[in-house]
């Protein structure tokens, strides 16, 4: 029989319909880029150019620097210069952006419409080099690099004086929003807290005025003793499908360190999450075709940090398996064909050893 599931984190409602689907695997949907792949044309290395090789028009390519605004901020080899070859992480100005950096948020009411100019932000962080490596062909290495370009980036976003909150997020696939293929995300920071954070946040501060503690601290300390959700654990981390996913084999990855910003990440941390995102989008790879994707980031707003003390930064990894249709929109409810125990059980079985399936004790 289906079952309701509310999460607890922002209180909203899912609906799991197992009858739908059997298990994750029958979900498999290979994405145009996947398709495109096994195509003879590419040569070796599953199908793909060698590493490295520029795709002819790519403004994200090295080479093609002056194809993007000038660069906000990049990690680049000692004594290359800005908007020339020899970067290894780059962020630009969206040439098509959303937001204008230009501008006050001036707010302006006229009877039932109610607008805001729409000031803020909006980059692209160019993840390297190579037209063709998506994160499970990088080493943690460079992961770690792009993750500390986020950091950064969100750091100098607070900066501004009018911009409350930052969302940080990268869309693989052409479903799931990614509009040229070249390994990138993106930054939109905007000049108030958008009402789905906002929800959780108050969810938070309520849950720990009323329990004493942080509802992600206990989420992951339940997820963590329950066992059968969790795919993978690691000292500073820990990677499960929630109770109430919204999508099959949708993943939360939650730090162990009470941490309200995603700033506040150390460098052992980074290394270890990058580490882990390799593995996890590796299985998806791997195991589930490739599927377009969309990983974002949830992390505190800008400004005094102690308002926001009960907040607990984390990812969401949500693979398009299923489509979102005419119910969802309409109800704000998702139908998940692939119950969460299920998808976790498949992810963790090829995701091979972690701490929580040697058995050892947590933090």
């Amino acid at each position: 029989m289906p079952e309701l599931r509310k999460n607890p984190a922002d209180h909203s409602w899912v609906i799991i319909a197992t009858e739908r689907s059997k298990r994750p695997s029958d979900l498999i949907k290979k994405s145009q880029g996947a398709k495109e792949d096994k195509g003879g044309s590419r040569g070796a290395n599953g199908g793909r150019p060698a590493p490295g090789t520029p795709e002819a028009g790519c403004p994200f390519c090295e080479g093609n620097e002056n194809k993007t605004p000038p660069e906000v901020f990049a990690f680049r080899k000692p004594g290359t210069q800005p908007d020339t070859p020899g970067w290894t992480v780059r962020v630009v100005p969206n040439k098509f952006a959303a937001l204008s950096p230009e501008g006050s948020p001036d707010r302006t009411k006229r009877g039932l419409w109610d607008t805001l100019n729409g000031v803020g932000a909006h980059e692209v962080i160019v993840e390297g080099t190579d037209h063709w490596a998506s994160w499970p062909q990088k080493d943690s290495s460079q992961v770690t690099a792009i993750l500390k370009a986020w950091q950064a980036r969100y750091r100098a976003q607070g900066e501004k004086p009018f911009i409350r909150y930052t969302q940080l997020f990268k869309n693989h696939g052409l479903t799931a929003g990614a509009s040229l293929a070249h390994p990138h995300s993106q930054l939109i920071s905007t000049p108030f807290v958008p009402d789905q954070v906002q929800r959780e946040l108050d969810i938070s501060r309520k849950y720990w005025e009323s329990e004493g503690r942080c509802l992600y601290c206990d989420l992951l300390a339940a997820e963590e003793q329950e066992g059968i959700r969790a795919i993978s654990s690691t000292p500073y981390f820990l990677a499960f499908c929630p109770f109430a996913s919204r999508f099959p084999s949708e993943v939360w990855i939650l730090p162990r360190r009470h941490q309200p910003s995603f700033a506040a990440m150390d460098d052992v941390e980074t290394e270890d999450l990058s580490a882990l995102l390799i593995k996890i989008l590796g299985v998806f790879y791997a195991q589930l075709g490739d599927p377009p994707y969309n990983l974002i980031l949830r992390t505190s707003p800008h400004g005094e940090q102690g308002a926001y003390a009960a907040y607990h930064w984390h990812l969401r990894l949500l693979p398009r398996l299923s489509i979102v249709a005419g119910f969802e929109w309409g109800t704000g409810i998702f139908i998940n064909p692939s119950s969460p125990e299920e998808a976790a059980k498949f992810l963790a079985e090829h995701l091979g050893p972690s701490r929580l399936n040697q058995g050892e004790q947590t933090s």
